[in-house]
């Protein structure tokens, strides 16, 4: 369904709910807004914010013929310790589903958690084949031909080097499963992570630059204190005075020993703390992010809070112009 957040066009809450995991819980709005819903839309009366499976949710996006940009459980977070494994299948079944269909139009789907452990290792509980086949007979999809099955489509996209209009015009050798850097991190699919305060950024953004996907982000809301990207401590073997990365380049410094760079976030989403509670936020903050982002061309999406001039609004101008990049999208 559409959404009013600025950087998405819908959400889709195949799961929702959730339980505070760290201080930027403090006044969710999922929350608050779970229990309007209470005893309605599958939302239980007396507990609306338990998590919960909606079946009815769960093709959505398998039916929508216009690309969008999705907020994938808006309503909840994901990777919630009582979110099964195969459900977790079920989900990236369907995203799995929108991008191997011709039908399909590309959606990008956006996965933000709090909860970056429980993320990497479900994707690292199976290889990337075990989870393409997992996702296959997950996935709520029906072939024109009933002896044709999705994993049967998805094993033919990497068992050749297929050019983008289908054909094998690099003559390249037939490897089952071979090229899986086809579809393997799925194309469509965004992980990222939030982290109100510095403490939370060294904690969970090295974890998610670990996890494979096409594009990596953090979301910065509520932004609790300033936050430097481009200098993280990492606790590594017990040296995390030593150890630094920039999430935004992926240079990867320690002093203990040497090592390879990393992985590096692909957008910096930031934003304060709204509705009724809300903490304040500083302008200074929010600039120096962007200061930061721009300096390593990484695009940068001031969604709310105090303008130039201290004044909170949704998509505030920041040093004279609002600030709403997305990868991949012109603004």
């Amino acid at each position: 369904m559409s959404t009013k957040i600025e950087w998405a066009t819908d959400s889709w809450n195949p799961i929702t709910g959730c339980t505070p995991v760290s201080e930027g819980c403090q006044n969710c709005y999922a929350k608050r807004m779970s229990k309007r819903l209470a005893g309605r839309c599958g939302y239980d009366r007396d507990n609306p914010f338990n998590v919960t499976r909606h079946l009815d949710k769960m093709d959505e996006p398998l039916h929508w013929r216009k690309p969008r940009r999705v907020f994938v459980c808006s309503m909840g977070d994901l990777f919630h310790p009582d979110v099964e494994d195969w459900m977790l299948d079920e989900i990236f079944g369907v995203i799995l589903g929108c991008r191997i269909f011709n039908n399909t139009p590309d959606h990008v789907f956006m996965v933000l958690t709090k909860r970056p452990g429980r993320m990497q290792g479900y994707f690292a509980s199976r290889t990337p084949v075990e989870l393409l086949r997992a996702w296959s007979d997950a996935c709520p999809c029906y072939t024109d031909d009933p002896d044709v099955t999705v994993e049967d489509i998805v094993y033919s996209a990497t068992c050749r080097d297929w050019d983008e209009n289908g054909r094998n015009s690099s003559g390249s050798e037939y490897k089952p499963w071979g090229y899986l850097n086809k579809i393997w991190p799925l194309p469509n699919l965004w992980l990222g992570v939030t982290a109100e305060n510095q403490a939370r950024a060294d904690e969970r953004i090295p974890i998610l630059l670990q996890t494979p996907a096409a594009k990596r982000f953090v979301s910065i809301e509520p932004m609790l204190g300033p936050i430097n990207l481009r200098h993280m401590d990492v606790d590594e073997a017990g040296c995390k005075e030593w150890c630094q990365i920039d999430a935004l380049t992926g240079e990867h410094t320690d002093m203990c020993r040497p090592c390879p760079d990393v992985p590096h976030l692909d957008w910096v989403i930031c934003g304060s703390e709204s509705g009724p509670g809300k903490r304040p936020m500083r302008p200074e903050w929010a600039f120096e992010l962007m200061r930061q982002c721009r300096g390593a061309a990484v695009p940068f999406f001031y969604k709310q809070g105090p303008d130039d001039y201290g004044i909170y609004q949704k998509m505030p101008e920041l040093d004279g112009q609002v600030r709403g990049e997305i990868p991949g999208v012109s603004v």
